[in-house]
Formats: C-alpha cells, sequence, structure tokens
C-alpha cells in the first residue's frame, strides 16, 4: 500500500529525531527520484539550481508554479519522503512565504526551505523582516495535517555577506520563529560548521556541492551536523557525463560511454524502481 503523506511526513521528522546523521539526496525529475530511491537514501530533496536547469534556465528564474509542478513529479516517484528548495518563498512579504508552504503540502512535500535573501544578486532581507518571514511560513507549517518539516536558510557565504557572526544571528532568530532545521550555504571549513552547529539546539542541514567547501559525510557529522544535501551536485555530475560523451562522439567520432553508460542491468532496475 503507498505510503500516504502523513506516513512520509512521520519519516522524515523521524530521520531527524533518530541518533546519527543522514543525507538528503536531490533529485531533479523522476528518473532520477527513482534511481536514487533505488539507491536506497532514505529522503529525497528538489534543487532550485536543478529545477531551474531542466527547464533551461538559471537559478532564481523559475516561477512558483512551475517549481510546484516540478516537485509533484518527483513526490508521486517514489514513496519516500521530499522536501523542496523553496528558495526564498516565491514573493517578498511573510503573507507570500506562508502561501508557498500551503500550496507546498498540496504537491505532496513535506518539508522544504525558505531562504532569507531576495533573489540572485539581491541583498539579504533585513534580520527582523527575515525572522518574520520564517514565523509565518512556521505557522502556515503547524497549520497542516501532518508535521510538515520547515527548514530556513541564512544565505550570508553565497550572498556577498560572509559573516559568521550575522549568519549565527539569523540561525539563532529563525530557530526562536519556530523553523525545525537550520541551514547555512557556504560555510567555508569545518571550523564554521562546528561552531554554527553549537550555537543551535534544533538539527543543522549542510548544503555540500560547492568545490572546495565540501567536506566528508564523516567530517560533517562529527562536527555536528544531522542532515547532509547534496543540491545541485548530482544533476551537474550527471550533466557532466552528458558533455563528455557528446563530446566524444561530436569530435573523435567514437562511442566508448556506451559500454559504461547504456543499458547497463543496475541502472535499468533502478529506473523501473526495481
Amino acid at each position: 500500500m503507498p505510503a500516504t503523506q502523513a506516513d512520509k511526513a512521520e519519516q522524515f521528522r523521524a530521520l531527524h529525531r533518530a541518533a546519527g546523521h543522514f543525507v538528503v539526496a536531490n533529485a531533479w525529475d523522476a528518473g532520477s527520484a527513482r534511481i536514487l530511491a533505488g539507491l536506497g537514501f532514505a529522503a529525497l530533496a528538489s534543487s532550485s539550481g536543478a529545477e531551474a536547469g531542466v527547464l533551461g534556465r538559471r537559478d532564481g528564474m523559475v516561477t512558483r508554479e512551475e517549481a510546484l509542478a516540478h516537485c509533484r513529479a518527483i513526490v508521486e516517484a517514489t514513496d519516500l519522503p521530499v522536501s523542496a528548495d523553496l528558495e526564498k518563498g516565491f514573493g517578498d512579504t511573510p503573507d507570500a512565504a506562508a502561501e508557498t508552504i500551503r500550496l507546498a503540502a498540496g504537491v505532496g512535500l513535506v518539508g522544504g526551505s525558505i531562504e532569507d535573501a531576495a533573489g540572485p544578486g539581491l541583498p539579504l532581507f533585513d534580520a527582523s523582516l527575515a525572522a518574520e518571514r520564517i514565523a509565518a511560513a512556521v505557522a502556515a507549517a503547524r497549520a497542516l495535517p501532518f508535521p510538515f518539516t520547515l527548514t530556513a536558510r541564512a544565505e550570508n557565504f553565497i550572498r556577498g555577506n560572509p559573516d559568521l557572526d550575522d549568519t549565527i544571528k539569523r540561525l539563532q532568530a529563525f530557530e526562536a520563529a519556530g523553523a525545525d532545521v537550520l541551514m547555512a550555504p557556504g560555510l567555508p571549513s569545518l571550523d564554521a560548521v562546528r561552531a554554527v552547529c553549537a550555537a543551535l539546539s534544533r538539527p543543522f542541514n549542510f548544503m555540500a556541492g560547492i568545490p572546495g567547501k565540501s567536506f566528508t559525510v564523516m567530517e560533517l557529522a562529527a562536527a555536528g551536523v544531522k542532515r547532509i544535501s547534496l543540491a545541485t551536485s548530482l544533476y551537474r555530475a550527471a550533466m557532466s557525463g552528458l558533455v563528455a560523451a557528446a563530446t566524444e562522439v561530436k569530435e573523435r567520432g567514437t562511442l566508448g560511454y556506451v559500454e559504461t553508460a547504456i543499458g547497463t542491468p543496475a541502472l535499468n532496475a533502478f529506473m523501473r524502481g526495481g
């Protein structure tokens, strides 16, 4: 019997409460979701960057309706819980963030993140407004008939304000506003990760995938990280394979990639969900 949304929500919450750490794999379509489920990941997430890439756009250039349709396809592909990268909530106001959470639940998601930056190339929201936006998103999540896991993101280190103290203050404010999980993409070192984790009482999600700022799962777990997400890194790895294979054909006229990339029994099984 397929898992209900409430079942998935409880499964996702249980992962955060259990001892140890876990990895959330970011899918970019239904097929990649099935492959990742077949590989044994316990939960999936969307990635705004991968989502935009699938549509031939830049990150941040996808509408709320397009993002939610994308997430629905991932949700419906497997029985795993799925959390979404909901960017800034597709609006600047607290009400916009809250409405995005309600709509996210409507497509089957059991978690989602709201960030504190106005968008690509734009500044961070004022700290008080950022906290108000998280509080509104939390209120919307708590009004749902299942435990939606709300993640609050402090974007300092990827939005031109690499201030660790301010990052921690923002995360603490988001925690006080009721966020279930905290996140700060782009932390530059394990020392910074340790400092953030030590300053919080709720689970911290580390976003892997930034060259030079991605650490091993065990290093992150030792630093206090509860959840590790892979952001656009899997999508980029897949697209790198596409470019390499297509370049081989175009420039050398050979098809060596066929022997390892197409029709393998394992890949076919994952695609079928078997």
